[in-house]
């Protein structure tokens, strides 16, 4: 999952708030089981079938990504399959796209936090052809040594462009300070420092040493046959020699700073995210931990928006979101407010981290809370792409099967007694970073 920027924070505080106040909508009918089949390669593939609407779409995993960087290879995951989409030894990748959009689909491909996915879908009546390139893009990159150059100034742009916004700026630097040497600290772009180091040979390494059937994971969903589709895909896939590929690394504990961080940059408003580390995906305090976290910034309903937005006018933007990974993840309140109420802002979130790690929540909060978050799960589940990437992010995360049944259980079992005491533990030790523009001369 990739970390939150501001425009995805931005439309959550925006969401409806009509999920947090009405019953929960059943989940739809193609969400209720899957076929997954691994082959003697190991190679892996999950088909959700999906009769409602005559499109498919297809991801393709694969387990690499910021967590087995080092801040000397940050971004060689994003970068490889950058230059991946680039074209096969078949297509260029102008064919590659005029093909796919001929079938009204589209392609990409980025490398994530605890995996690299090739995303694309189609009318399903494609499938086959999709699939079919799919393929060729992930075992006959061109990785053309030509094209390296050009990839890197793009990709160091994108990395100015971060930099220079204020709001991913500020996140990028609170998880630098909650993660210290973890790798998650690491950000999945890369650096102005590691991008010039990673050359052709580096890259075309990096993807021999990941790209192995044990660390692929294909989910498909949308108007197919599931045995049509598995038996394609062992007919692409089933024939990769298994090798034992790049052993995973032992990796160091999280340090988080726990401390204030100020940092200058031109801008029309001040950033402040306070952070603390948080639970991973499968902790038995997760689901606790999402609805604290919804507690205070599930939408405009959330304390933080309800109090500071909306009563007190201390900030545009107000919330909350905590994002489970593999490793332990990050709880992140933040705000951006008008520099000349940044004390004041600050000063009301602390007051309301402390609320909350002091004061039960009342029974008609914490039940607006729940259906607020199950709510938007189930709504970001109803479509194809969108179920593909579950199917594949929980299958890489290592949980079972059942995880989103799971799941819906433990929000619905947290009580007002463990909001307080996930307050207590994961809110007790925190990291903050201000970004404010400089005073005027």
């Amino acid at each position: 999952m990739r970390r939150l920027g501001p425009p995805a924070l931005a439309v959550a505080v925006l969401s409806a708030l009509v999920l947090a106040t009405s019953g929960l909508a059943a989940a739809p009918a193609f969400a209720q089981g899957a076929r997954t089949e691994r082959f003697d390669n190991g190679f892996t593939v999950i088909v959700r079938e999906n009769p409602l609407a005559p499109v498919v779409a297809l991801s393709l995993f694969v387990k690499v990504g910021t967590r087995w960087e080092q801040p000397a290879s940050a971004g060689i995951s994003n970068f490889l399959h950058a230059l991946m989409v680039k074209g096969t030894t078949k297509r260029s990748g102008s064919q590659l796209a005029e093909e796919i959009a001929a079938m009204g689909g589209k392609i990409s491909a980025a490398g994530d936090i605890d995996y690299s996915e090739i995303k694309c879908s189609a009318l399903a009546r494609f499938w086959r052809p999709l699939l079919g390139l799919t393929a060729e893009l992930a075992l006959e990159p061109a990785m053309s040594a030509g094209e390296v150059d050009g990839e890197r100034d793009w990709l160091l742009s994108r990395v100015q462009r971060r930099r220079d916004n204020a709001p991913s700026r500020a996140f990028d630097e609170l998880y630098a300070a909650l993660y210290g040497p973890h790798p998650y600290a690491i950000v999945s772009l890369g650096t102005p420092a590691s991008l010039p180091r990673i050359d052709h040979a580096a890259l075309v390494a990096h993807y021999r040493a990941y790209y192995r059937p044990g660390r692929m994971v294909l989910t498909v969903s949308g108007q197919v046959a599931a045995d049509e589709v598995v038996a394609e895909a062992r007919r692409l896939f089933g024939g990769m020699p298994a090798g034992a590929g790049a052993q995973d690394p032992v990796l160091p504990a999280p340090a988080p700073a726990g401390r204030r961080i100020v940092i200058q940059q031109p801008a029309q408003q001040t950033q402040i995210l306070v952070g603390a580390l948080a639970p991973s995906l499968d902790h038995a305090d997760h689901g606790a931990v999402k609805v604290l976290s919804t507690v205070l910034g599930g939408g405009m309903a959330g304390r933080l928006f309800a109090e500071l937005r909306d009563k007190k006018g201390l900030a545009y933007t107000a919330t909350s979101f905590y994002e489970p990974v593999r490793e332990p993840g990050a709880l992140v309140l933040y705000l951006g407010t008008a520099p000349e109420n940044a004390a004041k802002a600050e000063e009301a979130l602390r007051q309301e981290i402390d609320r909350i790690r002091r004061e039960a929540v009342g029974a008609e909060e914490l039940r607006r809370a729940k259906n607020y978050l199950l709510g938007r799960y189930e709504m970001d589940r109803r479509t194809n792409d969108r179920q593909a990437w579950y199917l594949g992010f929980y299958t890489v995360e290592g949980v079972s099967p059942d995880y989103a049944a799971r799941y819906r259980r433990a929000v619905e079992a947290v009580t007002a007694a463990d909001v307080l005491r996930v307050a207590q533990t994961y809110l007790a030790s925190l990291t903050s970073v201000v970004l404010e523009p400089p005073p005027a001369r």
